[in-house]
């Protein structure tokens, strides 16, 4: 049962938003802001992706049955324990918040609006992309300001990467649909723009997105070991590129997966590395 949930709510692809809030949150505290601190954040992390995912399933039950590569996921979970899953995980994620700050707390059901409105994009906007990314976004700026209380440029930057970032990736990801978005009045770049175009955009945002992340290096001041990764980040993101270009669905997964999660890893690696390596 809890393995079924956890594919459910895809919960290995937790690694790809996890590790930019753990970044975000090492910058703001100058290095490990305490266990307390990082373990609301990992708590108000899970629980907020916890809830978006159950959403997002629960939104899409239907469509989700129509389509053959998404066919089994109504099996993995019954409907009334998705919804017992939903208020849980929603209620854990404001309530983790009120043991942060004052601020993160009130800002809450905003995070868990932006979270849960992706889900219903794709009935009406080709950008429904972007609203994804707009989610994960939430991240940074959540660990930053459950470490420091206030909002900065750094943080920002680096959301706004992870927005660039995860609407390039799920416009790859959306190539495997497209037919079947365009027959049931789905909407989405690809159905839009057809795929060789839609990849050239995608290539397009992660490029932007190292930008972003140089941008969020200067901002927070980091050193030579965090923008020497930036290569590794480009090798991986080009490998995505031309595995989504051959067209392959399984290809396409495979990439998608390990090339994103080694971004992430890379990125925290980097962040910690090098502010630890900080002169004190």
């Amino acid at each position: 049962m809890i393995a079924d949930a956890l594919r459910f709510i895809r919960f290995s692809h937790t690694i790809f938003a996890l590790p930019f809030a753990l970044g975000s949150m090492a910058v703001a505290a100058g290095g490990f802001p305490g266990w307390r601190i990082c373990a609301l954040i990992l708590l108000a992390m899970v629980c907020a992706r916890t809830a978006a995912m159950v959403f997002n399933r629960l939104a899409d039950w239907e469509i989700d049955r129509r389509n053959p590569r998404t066919a089994g996921r109504h099996r993995l979970l019954p409907k009334p324990a998705a919804i017992v899953l939903l208020a849980v995980s929603s209620t854990g994620f404001v309530g983790t918040t009120r043991f942060i700050n004052p601020l993160c707390f009130w800002l809450s059901p905003m995070a868990i609006g932006i979270v849960f409105l992706y889900s219903l994009t794709k009935r009406f906007t080709h950008f429904s992309h972007f609203f994804l990314g707009l989610a994960l976004s939430v991240a940074p700026v959540g660990a930053w300001l459950a470490v420091r209380g206030h909002f900065d440029l750094a943080p920002l930057a680096l959301a706004l990467a992870v927005l660039l970032w995860v609407a390039g990736f799920d416009i790859i990801y959306a190539t495997q649909d497209r037919e079947f978005d365009r027959a049931e009045g789905l909407h989405s770049l690809v159905v839009k723009m057809g795929v060789a175009r839609s990849l050239v955009v995608a290539a397009a945002l992660h490029w932007l997105m190292l930008a972003g992340l140089a941008a969020f290096g200067w901002l927070a001041a980091l050193g030579g070991v965090y923008f020497g990764s930036l290569a590794l980040v480009a090798v991986a993101l080009i490998f995505e590129q031309r595995s989504a270009r051959s067209l392959d669905v399984r290809g396409i997964n495979r990439a998608f997966f390990q090339s994103n999660a080694f971004v992430s890893v890379v990125f925290v690696a980097a962040v910690f590395l090098d502010v630890a390596l900080r002169p004190r």
